[in-house]
């Protein structure tokens, strides 16, 4: 009988991989650059999607490349990265808690991240660089994580006491970013609350330097602790019984939820909904197995968030509206389809 998985097998480490997961891996990657092309070609300038390769290959006009290079492919990888990492985060998040209904944006991770970032900002007075500005984000984002869960333990998480708990402090949160946004200068307000409603819009490239180690660095952690994360969404008397130190690894793998989420929240703001969609959307595909589901996920976050820039760019012109908007268009709508859903079972 043909095997369905391929064995990666190296002195520190074994892995199964599901072709199914390779197959969509490849084909959502194919579909990403595509995209990317796409979303790089259209605006007032009109760029065909052969331009932008040959523009990103430092050929065509001076006036393509700077364009290029100066706008548009800054603004797209940002959308690629940000929509990742959301995306993995939520992925994490729903197989640790066994919630389908968990989102970093829907249990206050965000809110937290983002709290953090208007606190920097206003503090140092707008000065923050962008790694200071990622760890501040980070930072909250692992704290509300961390509180989240000791005030949702109770012999167990429930899944409605962890929507509930995180629904209020994402609610505190969002509170104290008005709070200290009101208290603060005009300049500083405007700069954070354009940053709150979250937008790639002004992206570059460090700012796309700067998310892209936490990416590269918290996503490849994820997808080693893929089988830690297979054995918790079994329950904690099954990880216990095959010898999973439960708290521990769970801890571990919110945590980088947590920076995972804090870490795009730092270069593009609050956008919601994408944690929330996309491992669903990946889930359709590829089944449950945590391993095959972050990938995809990804690819489907980095899609959903390059769509929704492009459209706030493109859509109605000369106004730029942020991504939040759309993905908050949409999600919204899926978040009541699954409470119904589950209210059906």
């Amino acid at each position: 009988m043909r095997s369905n998985r391929y064995a990666v097998r190296t002195r520190l480490f074994s892995y199964l991989i599901e072709r199914r997961a390779v197959f969509w891996t490849v084909v959502l990657t194919i579909a990403l650059v595509a995209l990317v092309c796409v979303s790089a070609g259209v605006g007032s300038l009109w760029i065909s999607p052969v331009e932008v390769l040959r523009g990103a290959f430092g050929f065509g006009d001076d006036a393509t490349r700077t364009v290029l290079y100066s706008f548009r492919l800054p603004r797209a990888a940002m959308s690629v990265l940000a929509g990742a990492c959301l995306a993995a985060s939520g992925a994490l998040l729903q197989s640790v808690s066994r919630n389908p209904l968990a989102s970093p944006d829907m249990i206050g991770v965000t809110g937290g991240a983002a709290a953090a970032g208007v606190a920097s900002l206003v503090l140092t007075g707008g000065a923050i660089g962008l790694t200071g500005l990622s760890l501040s984000a980070i930072g909250g984002a692992v704290a509300v994580a961390a509180l989240l869960f000791a005030l949702a333990w109770k012999g167990g998480v429930s899944p409605l006491r962890l929507v509930l708990i995180g629904v209020a402090l994402q609610t505190a949160a969002g509170s104290l970013s008005s709070f200290m946004i009101i208290l603060s200068p005009t300049y500083l307000a405007t700069q954070a609350f354009t940053w709150l409603t979250g937008s790639v819009y002004g992206s570059s490239w460090n700012n796309v330097g700067a998310l892209l180690p936490w990416a590269a660095g918290f996503g490849l952690v994820a997808w080693m602790l893929s089988r830690k994360a297979n054995v918790h969404e079994l329950g904690e008397d099954v990880a216990a019984s095959v010898g999973s130190r439960v708290s521990r690894e769970r801890s571990a793998l919110i945590a980088i939820s947590a920076a995972l989420a804090g870490a795009a929240v730092s270069q593009v703001g609050a956008i919601g909904f994408i944690g929330l969609m996309a491992p669903h959307m990946a889930r359709r595909l590829v089944g449950p197995a945590f391993g095959a589901v972050l990938p995809v996920s990804a690819c489907i976050g980095a899609m959903l968030l390059l769509i929704a820039d492009t459209l706030g760019r493109t859509a109605f012109p000369p106004n730029d509206i942020p991504a939040g908007v759309f993905t908050a268009a949409v999600g919204a709508p899926f978040f009541v389809y699954l409470l119904l859903r589950r209210k059906g079972k």
